[in-house]
């Protein structure tokens, strides 16, 4: 399993484990989160400090925009740019 593909599999863990909207309505990795309601503002905060610490890198205040957490496909491809110009992040796998 490659890595772009361990990270889309964890956060979409995350977001379908933690928001039962999710699971509800199926959404699929390019459904917006923030604008359907799926995700509120405490939401965005609990996404935030999930990928702080399964992805070991802190998110820039300059980051905390919705272009980077409008939906699935838009968190996986932040967190995937972030790893590719941070190396010492690193994806956590399941057991730790």
């Amino acid at each position: 399993m490659d890595e772009l593909q361990i990270v889309g599999d964890r956060i979409r863990e995350f977001v379908m484990g933690k928001f039962p909207l999710a699971r509800k309505r199926g959404i699929k990795d390019g459904d917006a989160l923030l604008e359907s309601g799926i995700v509120d503002s405490m939401g965005m905060l609990e996404i935030v400090s999930f990928i702080e610490n399964r992805f070991n890198f802190q998110i820039l205040d300059e980051e905390l925009v919705p272009e980077n957490f409008r939906s699935i496909e838009r968190l996986i491809a932040f967190v995937h740019d972030r790893k590719v110009n941070d190396p010492r992040s690193s994806v956590k796998r399941q057991s730790e």
